[in-house]
């Protein structure tokens, strides 16, 4: 859906967006309108605050002044308004218009990324590639539970010292894009997005394995760009792929392939299991710290002064009785055993749930078990943040607040209706499902391949329009798809499967099964076929050129840019490129010789798609033998 959105729009929107946020971040610490929209004898303003109503803090009432609505904006407005916007469209539409993401990028668009030297241990020769964070790196290895410690941290840094807005906010935001900035520079790809961003794990939790109307990346037939991959406009005004697979799974490329990659790792867990504590406390800290609700959901947070001030002053008050421990403390005490408490609890329910799955005769994988449990908490958590902890209605001079109330009962079932309505559309799904889905859009490009006779099978129905199902029927019902064409039909099938590394030669015998099954296809004949084409195309299993989906992107990308200097080289020389691509043809020239212009601009796109001096001499190679240059002759 909105993963076809023009990359030439979304990069309006982005700078809409980013300036936005600047200008939101400028208000925190100038803002000459809103403190007088919040004067309290100013009793035309629905913003104002009425100095009869007491709101207690510690049981103290709190003095009605006033005071900018910037926080108040960002917090119940912005940072609310992102995670509706991860659950309905998903990853797809967040990663594209976030301005962190955005600004992370600019080093890239400035070309002042920082180069590594990379020497060729076979040739010796060096080379210069754009900075990765290593795959078995300790970063790659444990970056979700560095982006959880830091959203931890965020929102302790959040009710310490920067709920009520200010230059201290403003510098904290300020600091937070430096830093992305900075990522973009040290790194490429987003980096920044994928292995440091505090918003990763939110995001991970409401965007996977899809947002409710998120496309899918798996079914799509057009696999160059997806969802929210890295994407470029060439001289020519298209798009094209720029992923240089800083990631391997990348939630970028296919949200759910992620999601089935990771289930079982023990961070997940943390991220699903531990978030619902800490939000839990987060709102519920309020109340322990004021002794009362109406500190939280008056909004007076939003602009309470001299917080500095507070930082040693009882962080508890319970039973109008001060605690003696600093707020200092108090707050990241709070946060952390709640969410190590949540965390220990979902581990003694998930276990709970597999014995009484056990007694009842159920046998379900270990997969399904946990991505029921996590969808459960990601609805529940969504709810407990709209439903109980007002975000929307926060404040009493909130936006939604100041709304009929008809308008705040129609939000509230709109909340109920969209989360309901993820948790059905997720709940079926499973890893087979979604490899099931993953074979069939192969399957349907090979049916169309073959000479069938398959438009009275249709009743109407194009080909591409079949769904899992009915591709897999209309396979078997085919007379005319005999065993052989079965053979090639399967053959391409798992060729496409093993270029793209959606599987390898290990794995492909499991993942390929159901698929065997539908085709009454042996095991001998799986072997006999991968024979074929280990015969065909060694490197499929070369064990040095492990084969990933992002790798496959990433050269995809650089040959898709490649083949445009050849088009826009011929456009600008038309018959005297010509006569250059004969004689490549005919292999008197190669294909760095008609470029002699575009060495240059070849050089530059090897360092930007990080592509090494082998895999670049492979697909310059690969393009002197295509038909195109041939066709481009004849023309």
């Amino acid at each position: 859906m909105l993963n076809k959105i023009s990359e030439k729009q979304m990069h309006r929107v982005r700078w809409l967006l980013t300036i936005s946020w600047l200008l939101l971040i400028v208000m925190f610490v100038y803002d000459p309108i809103s403190p007088w929209l919040t004067e309290p004898h100013n009793t035309l303003s629905p913003f104002r605050e009425d100095p009869n109503i007491c709101i207690k803090l510690q049981g103290v009432c709190l003095e009605a002044k006033p005071h900018s609505i910037a926080a108040q904006i960002f917090w119940s407005m912005i940072v609310p308004l992102s995670l509706i916007i991860l659950l309905v469209f998903g990853h797809e539409l967040w990663r594209r218009i976030c301005p962190l993401s955005f600004v992370s990028q600019l080093p890239r668009a400035l070309k002042i990324q920082r180069k590594q030297q990379r020497v060729d241990p076979h040739t010796g020769k060096v080379s210069y590639r754009l900075a990765k964070v290593p795959k078995n790196s300790w970063l790659a290895r444990n970056y979700l539970y560095l982006q959880f410690g830091l959203l931890y941290l965020g929102l302790c840094t959040r009710i310490l010292f920067i709920n009520t807005g200010g230059w201290l906010l403003a510098l904290f935001l300020l600091l937070t894009i430096g830093l992305a900035i900075l990522v973009g520079y040290l790194y490429e790809g987003k980096t920044w997005c994928n292995y440091f961003c505090p918003m990763a794990p939110v995001q991970k939790i409401y965007a996977e394995p899809r947002g409710l109307l998120t496309s899918t990346a798996h079914e799509n037939p057009h696999k160059t760009i997806t969802q929210s991959m890295c994407r470029v406009i060439d001289a020519d005004g298209k798009e094209q792929s720029a992923c240089v697979a800083c990631q391997t799974p990348c939630i970028d490329i296919d949200a759910e392939r992620t999601y089935w990659d990771g289930i079982k790792k023990p961070d997940r867990k943390l991220i699903y299991y531990g978030y619902i504590g800490l939000v839990f406390s987060f709102y519920f800290y309020y109340y322990l710290y004021a002794g009362n609700w109406d500190y939280y959901f008056s909004g007076a947070w939003t602009h309470e002064e001299n917080l500095l001030s507070t930082l040693f002053n009882p962080g508890f008050y319970i039973f109008d009785t001060p605690i003696p421990i600093p707020k200092l403390v108090a707050v990241p005490l709070t946060l952390g055993f709640f969410t190590w408490a949540s965390y220990w609890l979902g581990l003694k329910l998930e276990k709970a749930y597999k014995v009484y799955l056990r007694n009842k005769n159920r046998d379900i994988s270990p997969e399904i078990i946990q991505h029921q449990l996590f969808t459960f908490c990601t609805f529940f958590v969504f709810n407990l943040i709209f439903l109980w902890g007002g975000f929307w209605w926060g404040s009493s001079t909130s936006t939604l607040n100041l709304m009929p109330l008809s308008v705040q009962f129609l939000f509230s079932i709109f909340i109920v209706f969209v989360s309901t309505l993820w948790l059905y559309r997720t709940w079926g799904r499973s890893p087979e499902l979604y490899f099931r889905e993953c074979l069939t859009i192969r399957l349907r490009k090979q049916l169309s391949k073959l000479d069938l006779d398959i438009t009275q099978f249709l009743e109407g129905k194009s080909l591409e329009k079949l769904n899992s199902n009915e591709v897999y029927v209309l396979a078997k019902i085919l007379p005319s798809f005999t065993h052989e064409k079965r053979i090639q039909a399967y053959k391409g099938v798992l060729k496409e499967s093993l270029e793209e590394g959606h599987v390898n030669s290990a794995s492909s015998l499991e993942i390929l099964q159901q698929m065997r099954m539908e085709l009454d296809i042996s095991d001998r004949d799986h072997q006999e076929i991968l024979t074929e084409l280990g015969i065909e195309n060694p490197s499929l299993f070369d064990p040095n050129q492990q084969r990933t989906r992002e790798d496959f992107a990433r050269l995809q990308g650089f040959r898709n840019r490649i083949k445009g200097l050849v088009k826009r080289r011929h456009r600008r020389t038309a018959k005297g490129l010509g006569k250059e691509l004969l004689q490549v043809v005919r292999h008197k020239k190669s294909m760095a010789d008609v470029f002699t212009e575009e060495r240059q601009a070849i050089k530059s796109l090897s360092l930007e798609y990080s592509v090494t001096p082998a895999e670049k001499a492979e697909i310059l190679a690969e393009l002197e033998k295509t038909t195109e240059l041939t066709n481009q002759d004849k023309k």
